[in-house]
């Protein structure tokens, strides 16, 4: 169980969350009220983990979880409201150096913040588990190592799928930020990530990113250039391959391995419909999804590139693929696109 500083400029919320945190088993060993406190405080204490509210006076989460990384790099959960400011200020968090978010209730309802107790309790127990040592600043996130040029003309179009869960969005930017025009990729992103970030996400992808980057709506189309990203709450699944698109549907299945989207089905229909070239990548995350699915695709004729586990912010996901025998390369994340770009010319 893990030493907890709670941050939240609200008293009843701070009441609220160490209630349910102390309940579940954790400890919370202090308290603070803005950004200032929150960084003495984590100086003083040395937590194990930090619960970060976003917005603050003076010194807001975001500017906090800065100072943190850089003096005294501690695993941060991050409470954000369902809005779409909050959604935008959560990615700038976890550029920052926070490990993973949580939903927060709107207003101050006893009840709001127990319906998620549970998850509340989970997220602590991952969190406390991150490796912040493996932290990119937002800048050397924003600037990865350029790939070499390539043009279009493959036989079939390539296909690629990425696959991350907690700590992977800053390493799925870096890599789709970095590869070259004209590779005429098929892309399909499953990070796990509630319904109402992974719009945004997806927004974020194409602003850092060379292909036209959008969330997944029933039966869209991937053509070559372009990228979907899983809507959260769904499971992304390709249907068929018609001339050089892959034609995809949305189900609301049955969660598998706890989560919806779940990359194991997205990769499973892909290593049946799509044609090769096919490229399945895993990142930073919990547990084992990714692991079978990528096992399929590497059946298939597919290559599969992990990152280094010691590289992930959770080991979980690429540790799980490399024990599955289903990966052919482990690298840090910065050598990932080189190693996309080789695999498709090779």
């Amino acid at each position: 169980m893990a030493d907890v500083v709670v941050v939240d400029d609200s008293q009843f919320m701070r009441v609220q969350i160490r209630d349910l945190l102390e309940k579940g088993g954790h400890t919370v060993i202090d308290e603070a009220s803005n950004g200032n406190e929150a960084v003495t405080t984590v100086l003083e204490t040395e937590p194990d983990v930090v619960t970060m509210d976003v917005k603050m006076p003076g010194m807001d989460g975001i500017e906090a979880v800065e100072h943190i990384m850089e003096r005294q790099p501690t695993p941060v959960l991050m409470l954000s409201r369902y809005t779409e400011d909050g959604a935008e200020t959560t990615f700038e968090a976890l550029d920052a150096g926070a490990v993973d978010f949580l939903r927060k209730p709107g207003g101050e309802v006893s009840t709001g913040l127990v319906q998620y107790a549970d998850e509340l309790v989970e997220k602590i127990d991952v969190v406390a588990d991150a490796n912040v040592q493996s932290v990119q600043s937002p800048e050397n996130a924003s600037t990865p190592t350029p790939t070499p040029e390539t043009t279009d003309g493959w036989e079939n179009p390539p296909t690629l799928v990425i696959a991350a869960s907690t700590g992977g969005p800053s390493v799925v930017e870096s890599i789709l930020g970095a590869l070259p025009d004209g590779l005429g990729l098929r892309v399909l992103v499953v990070q796990h990530m509630p319904a109402q970030f992974t719009d945004r996400f997806a927004e974020r992808l194409d602003s850092v990113s060379q292909l036209h980057v959008h969330e997944a709506a029933e039966n869209d189309h991937v053509e070559p250039g372009d990228a979907l990203v899983a809507r959260g709450g769904s499971h992304l699944e390709v249907r068929e391959e018609n001339g050089s698109a892959l034609r995809v549907t949305l189900t609301g299945a049955e969660p598998v391995h706890n989560v919806r989207p779940a990359a194991d089905l997205t990769l499973k229909t892909v290593a049946e419909v799509a044609s090769k070239p096919l490229v399945g990548v895993v990142v930073s995350g919990m547990g084992q999804d990714a692991a079978a699915g990528l096992k399929r695709l590497s059946e298939a004729g597919g290559k599969v590139i992990a990152q280094h586990p010691e590289t992930a912010r959770i080991s979980g996901m690429p540790s799980r693929a490399i024990e599955a025998d289903a990966v052919d390369d482990i690298c840090p994340p910065e050598e990932i696109p080189a190693r996309i770009v080789e695999h498709i010319e090779g």
